[in-house]
């Protein structure tokens, strides 16, 4: 059943080691650091039970009430379910945020799909991949996923180096494995579990490895410590950085000194090739709700600029319509690859419905590789005040006030307090030591770029201009090699063959 803010807010209240900037939290609820998201995620727990946007954020399931973000993908109506839900959180709270839960439950459906791979190595994994994912649906805990580890020396194993450096099995109980190690995740300080996972190491030829594992943590369990980078909050007035003092998901290294992770939550262990299989299909749903962060961010990156060029009266020039039109395109580009993904979406060997992976993919490139590009845009259409504006004290002082307001009072309709609030906005989106971190977090959330690539090589359907090639130069049929589909049997060419796409017949 879907829990209520404060219910959240007290299961984090376990006693759990917590440090940043040096200081011992003794309470992450009310640390002026973490309080705004913390805040914010029961936020979004009260929405499930708020009349105006509860038919939004949740799904009934019989008797029971789940949340949508944590609901399995049957159908593409449960797609634009999840994207109405994740559209009404943001726009609700005023701002994106990306690890609350609904982005990293995904990846929990990926290892659904591979349950008949881990079966062959043990059946009890497959169980509890499946006794997990209902857990997560029908207790509604905040639910992140712990991948990148601190590496240390990639060119060597893992054993000739410290072997901390990677999470690893360090012995068997009767009860499960201790493992060993660090990890980093972003908002583990303050949620309940993280599916943990191996980055893949240098194993060479191993079919084995202590470091092949993957788990749920109870981010409540002994052993565990978080060390977190210094948050954004409460370093600068709110008025100047409204961002960034509501809006920074707090990253965390997260320590494990001897932790047991009991074997009902053991995922996979030991082999491999079952590590290699989960890494390679991972965001085949989590992707979804990460992309569409980009364009709420798209949206933010318009909004703050449009506005800027309509109060000073240039928004009628043709060189400011060229780069506003240039944002529109990174906009709709974002928003085409999504819609796509939903219309022309598959079945998964499990039986869920999967967003396009090919389209899915490449929009996740689009999305992340131009965002750069566009905050640069953002940033000439805004100008150069949102570097020089005073703070928001000089605004009210008596010194000082009457001044700014003769200088920053555009026209009846933009005062200056309006347009102080407009630039402090775009400051902290486009420039802040917040906006910077944002950026690169966009980057490497999910993997970094060559990994963002690496996905579109996989799911592109290559057979099909390979085959029209072939056919238009009159090749022979074997300089096809082997396929990976029948000729022209793409989900695209199946769209305008039929008027739908195969995957939904």
């Amino acid at each position: 059943m879907i829990r209520t803010g404060e219910e959240y807010r007290a299961s984090i209240r376990d006693g759990r080691e917590v440090h940043v900037n040096g200081e011992r939290v003794t309470d992450v609820t009310s640390h002026p650091m973490f309080k705004p998201l913390v805040d914010i995620r029961a936020r979004i727990y009260d929405m499930q039970y708020d009349p105006e946007t509860a038919p939004v954020m949740t799904v009934r399931d019989g008797d029971e009430v789940n949340a949508i973000g944590n609901a399995l993908p049957f159908s593409q109506d449960d797609w634009w379910a999840k994207r109405r839900a994740t559209d009404t959180m943001m726009e609700t709270i005023g701002g994106v945020v990306t690890r609350v839960g609904d982005e990293t439950v995904g990846e929990m459906w990926s290892l659904y799909d591979g349950a008949d791979v881990l079966a062959e190595i043990d059946p009890q994994f497959a169980r509890n991949i499946e006794t997990h994912i209902h857990k997560v649906l029908h207790a509604d805990p905040f639910h992140v996923s712990a991948n990148t580890d601190p590496k240390g020396d990639r060119s060597k194993p893992p054993q000739e180096q410290d072997p901390d450096m990677l999470l690893h099995v360090v012995r068997e109980t009767d009860a499960g494995i201790v493992v060993r190690g660090a990890k980093y995740e972003t908002a583990a300080a303050y949620a309940n579990q993280a599916f943990t996972k191996p980055t893949i190491a240098n194993w060479g030829n191993d079919a084995l490895s202590d470091y092949a594992v993957g788990f749920i943590c109870d981010l409540g369990s002994p052993g565990l410590k978080f060390i977190c980078r210094t948050g954004f909050a409460g370093r600068a007035p709110a008025e100047d950085y409204p961002l960034a003092n509501r809006f920074d998901e707090v990253d965390t290294l997260v320590i494990f000194d001897d932790v047991l992770i009991p074997w009902e939550n053991v995922l996979f262990y030991r082999h491999t090739k079952a590590a290699m299989f989960i890494r390679a299909t991972l965001h085949r749903y989590s992707a979804f709700a990460f992309v569409q962060r980009n364009l709420k961010l798209a949206d933010m990156l318009i909004g703050a600029a449009l506005f800027n060029a309509r109060q000073t009266g240039l928004d009628k020039q043709q060189a400011v319509q060229e780069k506003l039109a240039q944002l529109a395109v990174y906009r709709e580009g974002i928003n085409a690859h999504l819609t796509a993904s939903i219309a022309l979406a598959e079945k998964s060997p499990a039986g869920l419905l999967m967003p396009n992976q090919s389209l899915l993919y490449t929009g996740r490139v689009l999305a992340c590789s131009q965002l750069h590009e566009m905050i640069h845009i953002a940033r000439e259409l805004c100008g150069g005040q949102v570097c020089v504006t005073p703070d928001a004290a000089a605004f009210r002082a008596p010194e000082t006030a009457p001044w700014l307001e003769k200088f920053y009072t555009v026209n009846e309709d933009w005062v200056a307090d309006d347009r102080r609030k407009l630039l402090a906005f775009a400051r902290d989106l486009l420039n802040s030591d917040y906006a910077g971190h944002r950026l690169t977090f966009q980057l490497f959330a999910q993997s970094p770029p060559f990994a963002h690539l690496a996905a579109v090589y996989r799911n592109f359907d290559w057979d099909g201009p390979l085959d029209f090639v072939r056919k238009a130069a009159d090749l022979s049929d074997n300089v096809m090699g082997p396929t990976t589909r029948t000729p022209g049997d793409s989900a695209v060419s199946k769209w305008f063959d039929t008027g739908k796409p195969k995957a939904a017949e």
